[in-house]
């Protein structure tokens, strides 16, 4: 199996099902007791995002390759980030980092496509909502991304960082998320949402969305496990 190496903390609510879906992941693939070696750097989110607000953006590909490098030297074998937002920078970091790297935004647009979808909405941080770096790989799929109005972009990111990113999950932030899908599938027509911010399936999933959603964080697990078991 090869080692994995996983940049945490962006933030803790996300690490932890990054690594309890991996090594049962793994276990339950291979069919018998085994858990996988993995070394996890937990890096500051509030950090991230603000070196992200800043668009300082030599400064964050420098801090999180820090992290990456730490893990090349505990013995990984590839390297993967808990989280959507510090994807923007992730080109960067891929021409330096000395070992490979697992995109979540790329294989959730291969997910999209694969289940055929042509116009998606897409909830995240302000950064990863407003930037072009997610969307980007889904055009190249074939696949329309769209936003909330800023209002609701900002309220999304509010909720996210003041809440989500604490663990902390209300029946009204749903309420208010469900009411901004439901207006996007009414006015913009999309086919699903993606879950682009980690912390996220906190609050959102299949069972109460509008749409259908698209769990980037899900779709990262699985890919990190085939990896590990390839």
């Amino acid at each position: 199996m090869k080692k994995l190496g996983l940049v945490g903390g962006m933030g803790p609510e996300s690490t932890i099902p990054y690594y309890h879906d991996i090594v049962y992941g793994v276990q339950k693939k291979l069919g018998r007791s085994c858990f996988p070696e993995l070394s996890i750097e937990s890096v500051n989110v509030f950090y991230v995002l603000k070196l992200c607000d800043e668009k300082k953006y030599d400064v964050l590909t420098e801090y999180l390759l820090n992290a990456i490098n730490n893990l090349a030297k505990s013995g990984a074998d590839f390297a993967a980030l808990s989280a959507n937002t510090p994807h923007i920078i992730f080109d960067r970091l891929q021409e330096r980092s000395p070992i490979p790297l697992i995109s979540i935004v790329e294989t959730a647009a291969i997910e999209a496509k694969r289940r055929g979808l042509k116009k998606i909405g897409l909830f995240g941080t302000v950064f990863t909502m407003t930037g072009d770096f997610f969307k980007d790989s889904f055009l190249k799929n074939g696949i329309q991304i769209v936003v909330p109005s800023d209002s609701d972009m900002q309220l999304i990111n509010d909720k996210i960082s003041t809440e989500l990113e604490l663990g902390i999950v209300k029946k009204e932030t749903l309420s208010l998320f469900q009411d901004i899908i439901s207006k996007m599938k009414a006015e913009q027509d999309i086919e699903a949402i993606v879950l682009g911010c980690t912390e996220l399936p906190l609050l959102l999933n299949d069972d109460v969305s509008p749409v259908p959603c698209l769990d980037t964080m899900k779709i990262h697990i699985d890919s990190i496990v085939n990896q590990i078991l390839e």
